[in-house]
């Protein structure tokens, strides 16, 4: 599922809201059964790590650290054991084209993305939340990772994305446009031209 809309309409804000991040002032959330806002600290940590996915528009990655040590970091925080291979195959699919012990302070705004995409993709959640996932990303990149969130979702995952790219909008289940924080309209199976009527209502 896309949510698009014109800047400043409340997409970001939405994902924040509906993934458990930053609590909405009126409505309720339920993720597979579960008001995440219900749940005390501690048990919204461990069902953010093994039910959420959330790929941050800024990466929030640690510059400090390797690639590597980035991708597998929330592995580590659920005392699961990293392997090597796995990540680098999950790389390579996704055209990742810096090195796996580099710095990430030395690679690009794209490469980065597909790092901060790799750490989430290798939670194995269930439900993945994106912030703009694509936007520093080539065609021939933006391409690959959109057709990995499509075999998730044949695989039973659930993707929400946040995204500017009405052609990627377009390809998606479902699309959700936005005005001044407000739903307008849900496009089911959208195509180009729908997505734009609809975003020529809002404007």
């Amino acid at each position: 599922m896309s949510i698009v809309g014109p800047s400043g309409s409340g997409k970001s804000t939405l994902l924040y809201s509906i993934s458990g991040i930053t609590r909405p002032t009126s409505g309720t959330v339920t993720i597979a059964g579960v008001n995440p806002y219900q749940l005390k600290p501690n048990q919204l940590a461990a069902f953010r790590r093994q039910i959420i996915g959330f790929i941050f528009q800024q990466y929030n990655l640690i510059q400090s650290l390797p690639v590597f040590e980035n991708i597998v970091i929330q592995q580590r925080l659920s005392h699961q054991q990293p392997k090597r291979s796995e990540i680098e195959q999950l790389l390579t699919k996704l055209n990742f084209a810096g090195q796996i012990d580099g710095a990430v302070e030395t690679l690009s705004g794209g490469e980065q993305q597909k790092v901060a995409i790799a750490r989430t993709i290798l939670t194995d959640c269930d439900v993945l939340f994106a912030d703009e996932p694509t936007g520093a990303l080539d065609s021939v990149s933006k391409s690959i990772i959109f057709t990995y969130f499509k075999e998730l979702v044949a695989k039973g995952k659930t993707v929400i994305m946040v995204t500017h790219d009405i052609e990627l909008a377009s390809q998606t289940d479902r699309a959700i446009v936005l005005k001044d924080g407000q739903v307008q309209q849900i496009v089911p199976e959208p195509s180009l031209e729908a997505i734009y009527a609809a975003l020529d209502k809002v404007v």
